[in-house]
């Protein structure tokens, strides 16, 4: 099913006009509640992020689509929504699993502590799909990121990522002091280094957050200055 066109292609932001027309679509609020319901077309608030399910028009086939979209307005009274995450990505190198939208939190208070640096965009991958160019280290994340106001990066500002997720992941905590995980690496990507990406990849759309297809990690490595 065609879920929704973009009508303002020019702007950086990618958003999407719901078409109602062509599927049937209910939203599960988020963070989801005990014994939520979903709400229709008509029921969805400005700025609220909701889970999409969807029933499609041949074999009206009900599932979970497993994205996340937040309303970021209307348009003629139907919704206009930006893809945030997909419910279904997960760090987990050691059964930690991490999910993303946490993981993003935590990167974000990272990014804080290193002055004058904004964050533009991200991809973190399990050090497995590196191979050996990730070194011998034991398994651990590597995270690409770009930002602007900020150059570079000293030994010591890297290492407040790792910091914010073992304050708030227990059980990372607990992987890293035995050392069944390793040392989180952080890299810097280039300016527009994400944006050449997604143009390359001929899609339109936010990266996926946690990265597990080797030929996008492959052009990542290719943007990446140190």
């Amino acid at each position: 099913a065609l879920l929704g066109v973009n009508l303002w292609p020019e702007e950086p932001a990618p958003r999407f006009l719901l078409c109602p027309d062509w599927a049937f679509c209910e939203f599960l609020p988020c963070p989801a509640e005990e014994e939520t319901q979903t709400v229709l077309l008509d029921e969805l608030w400005e700025g609220r992020e909701y889970g999409l399910v969807l029933t499609a028009r041949p074999g009206e086939y009900r599932c979970h689509a497993g994205e996340v979209l937040r309303v970021a307005g209307f348009h003629k009274q139907c919704p206009i929504v930006e893809p945030v995450r997909r419910d279904t990505h997960a760090l987990s190198v050691r059964g930690e699993s991490i999910p993303e939208d946490r993981f993003c939190r935590s990167l974000c208070r990272a990014v804080a502590l290193w002055p004058g640096a904004r964050l533009v965009d991200y991809v973190c991958v399990e050090s497995a799909l590196l191979g050996a160019s990730s070194g011998a280290t034991a398994p651990h994340y590597e995270v690409f990121v770009e930002l602007r106001g900020l150059r570079d990066l000293s030994e010591g500002q890297r290492y407040k990522l790792d910091q914010c997720l073992q304050e708030d992941f227990p059980i990372y905590k607990s992987f890293r002091f035995k050392g069944s995980i390793g040392p989180l690496r952080l890299h810097l990507v280039g300016a527009g280094g994400f944006a050449r990406l997604r143009e390359a990849l001929g899609s339109p759309l936010p990266m996926p957050r946690v990265l597990r297809e080797e030929q996008l990690l492959q052009l990542i490595q290719s943007t990446v200055i140190s």
